[in-house]
């Protein structure tokens, strides 16, 4: 690697209101839009743990109109979307807001691109598809993991192939987002170990993207020193309020890292798992992510020992470069209760050469700083096997 890294195009469209509670001033805040119609877009998860009972009564409190849609599925489809649509058109919303995890806060991003501008959500796969302005939008994310409510991207899955669709606009980034780590206790503990080795994962592909920057890499590091001091403990200490707000804080910083960065050749790894064997996101994610770091590592141990050097002063935290950010992070999933190999999840071997050539076409494959190809790729799934 050569090394040198340039400012380019930072991005940082939205406000972060944070704190325990804050979730009470949702009303407050969509008041400053000078709004009186919000669609609120939340799952059924979220909804039996209370949350969006309480952020809907803060915004009636504001006297402000709500409708909920409830419809939003894990890896939310073209046809949560569509559902969406038609609640949205009935009701006309001013503003909309994703109460949720990543699922609800992307199932927003999509609906508001249809209910604005029209067409189908395939029309907005790519950057900057929109055709008019967007309703503005407010995040209240309840997991600690995918960053969603600090990018200007939706993923969203065609219900008809199962690709997933990166749908990106300046304008879908969420005006405002709303970090309350109460919300993240209810978490069941599979949940809070796969969102939270995604937002591990964010920390650490972002770093290294040839796509880095000055601003992405300390939106990196800051968000490895909250995450991975934390990860395990919040694991292993489910109440613990201050490792919760470290977990969503450092989502929320990785996101802002993916925003002004990218993402490589683990996620592009990932995702053909998700949408052939419907593996979650986050366990195809940690069965990838020690591999590729050990890929990369022939060529750019230096940056992860960067990284690794801003929790130098953490005993649980590893020290070295690639081959120990690699082991710390086996260990962490396997620890977390995550499986370790693709055979483990049921996928045949024979399938492998199937899976890199999906990998290969996936589109953060091109942002890994060791450039792959499909033979490249299997060997990767190969070794994860």
């Amino acid at each position: 690697m050569n090394g040198i890294m340039t400012l380019v195009n930072f991005q940082s469209a939205t406000r972060i209101e944070s704190g325990v509670g804050k979730v009470t001033e949702l009303g407050r805040l969509a008041l400053e839009l000078k709004v009186k119609r919000v669609l609120v877009v939340s799952d059924p998860g979220v909804i039996g743990a209370g949350h969006t009972k309480h952020g809907i009564k803060s915004l009636n409190d504001a006297n402000l109109d709500t409708c909920l849609f409830d419809g939003v599925q894990e890896n939310p489809t073209t046809d949560n979307v569509e559902a969406g649509l038609v609640v949205a058109k009935e009701f006309q919303p001013e503003l909309i807001v994703g109460l949720g995890g990543g699922s609800s806060m992307d199932c927003a991003k999509g609906i508001n691109f249809l209910y604005s501008c029209g067409g189908r959500m395939q029309d907005y796969w790519g950057i900057g598809k929109a055709t008019g302005p967007l309703l503005p939008m407010i995040a209240v994310p309840t997991t600690a993991g995918t960053g969603s409510e600090t990018q200007s991207f939706a993923l969203i899955s065609d219900a008809a192939t199962h690709v997933k669709m990166a749908c990106g606009d300046r304008q879908a980034a969420f005006r405002i987002a709303i970090l309350d780590p109460e919300l993240t206790l209810t978490q069941p503990p599979r949940v809070s170990a796969l969102a939270g080795f995604d937002a591990l994962s964010h920390a650490v592909e972002t770093y290294v993207t040839t796509k880095r920057s000055e601003i992405s890499c300390d939106f990196s590091r800051r968000a490895w020193q909250e995450l991975a001091p934390h990860y395990l403990q919040v694991l292993e200490e489910p109440d613990n309020l201050s490792a919760r707000a470290h977990m969503q804080l450092g989502a929320c910083l990785a996101g802002s890292a993916i925003e002004n960065s990218m993402l490589g050749a683990a996620h592009a790894l990932a995702n053909p798992l998700t949408a052939t064997y419907q593996i979650a996101h986050g366990v195809a994610v940690a069965l990838m992510l020690p591999h590729v770091v050990r890929f990369n590592g022939s060529e750019c141990d230096s940056w992860y020992r960067e990284l690794l050097a801003e929790t130098a002063d953490q005993s649980n935290c590893p020290h070295g470069g690639s081959a120990e950010l690699a082991d710390f992070l086996r260990n962490a999933a396997i620890q977390a209760g995550l499986p370790a190999t693709l055979q483990e999840c049921g996928i045949e071997r024979d399938r492998l050469p199937h899976l890199a050539e999906a990998a290969s076409c996936q589109w953060t494959a091109a942002f890994n700083p060791v450039p792959v190809n499909r033979d490249t790729l299997l060997k990767l799934y190969e070794q994860a096997y």
